[in-house]
C-alpha cells in the first residue's frame, strides 16, 4: 500500500494546520494540560483519517478483455437502462457507484480501448445521490471504444468532493484496469455500456475497484 500522489499537498496543509494548533493549545495558558493532550490525540487521528483516505492498496488483477471491471470502490446504487445522449446517442444500460469517504478514491480504466474522447464538466456539488448529480454536477466524461462498442464512464463530485484528478488523455491507448483519476473525498461513479451486455451486480451489492467483474460486454460476431 501506498499514498496517492493526488493527497501530497493536502496532507502537507493538514499535518502544518495540525502542528501549529497543537503548538497553540501548550501555549495558551487558559487550556489545561489534559485538555491540550485530548486536542493532540484528536488531531493525531485525524491526520491518520487523512493519511488512510489516500491510501492506494496493492491489488491483483486477472480479468478478461470482455469484462467490465469496477471503476472505482463504492456501493452499487442504481442499475437500469437509461438514454446516454451526449456520448453515445442513444440506450444503454447504466451503473452507478456511490463512494462513501472511506472508500479508496481513485479510478481504474473498467476495460482496454483507445480513449475516444474525454470531457471535463465544471458544474454544481449537490450531493452525489441526487438524481440530478449525473448532469447539474462537476464531472469528467471518458469514453472508451472497444469491439463491442463504447464504454462510457464518469467521475462525478458530491457534496464534499470537490477536486476531480485525471491522468489520461483524449486519443490515448488505455489498458484494462490503468489509474485514470482520483476524486478527493465523496463522490460517484457512473458506468454506461452497450445494451446486450451482462451486467452481473445489483443495488446493494459492494465493489473493488480492479477486482470486481461488474459486467461483460456482448460478444462481436
Amino acid at each position: 500500500m501506498y499514498i496517492h500522489h493526488a493527497g501530497y499537498r493536502v496532507i502537507l496543509v493538514f499535518f502544518l494546520i495540525a502542528v501549529a494548533l497543537m503548538v497553540l493549545f501548550h501555549q495558551v495558558s487558559a487550556i489545561p494540560r489534559p485538555v491540550a493532550l485530548v486536542l493532540d490525540s484528536a488531531l493525531v487521528i485525524l491526520c491518520l483519517l487523512v493519511l488512510w483516505f489516500f491510501r492506494i492498496p496493492e491489488r491483483p488483477f486477472h480479468a478478461q478483455p470482455n469484462e467490465i471491471t469496477a471503476v472505482s470502490d463504492g456501493k452499487v446504487v442504481l442499475v437500469e437502462e437509461v438514454d446516454e445522449p451526449e456520448v453515445i446517442g442513444g440506450k444503454a444500460i447504466k451503473i452507478c457507484v456511490f463512494l462513501s469517504i472511506f472508500d479508496v478514491h481513485a479510478q481504474w480504466a473498467p476495460i482496454g480501448g483507445t480513449l475516444e474522447s474525454f470531457k471535463y464538466h465544471p458544474g454544481q456539488y449537490l450531493v452525489a445521490w441526487h438524481p440530478k448529480s449525473s448532469t447539474l454536477n462537476e464531472r469528467t466524461t471518458f469514453a472508451q471504444r472497444t469491439p463491442s462498442g463504447l464504454v462510457v464512464w464518469r467521475q462525478i463530485a458530491g457534496a464534499v468532493a470537490r477536486r476531480i484528478r485525471w491522468f489520461v488523455e483524449e486519443g490515448q491507448n488505455v489498458e484494462h484496469a490503468q489509474e485514470c483519476g482520483f476524486i478527493l473525498f465523496g463522490s460517484r461513479i457512473d458506468i454506461y455500456l452497450p445494451l446486450g451486455s451482462e451486467i452481473l451486480v445489483e443495488p446493494g451489492d459492494r465493489v473493488v475497484a480492479r477486482g470486481t467483474v461488474m459486467a461483460r460486454l456482448p460478444e462481436v460476431h
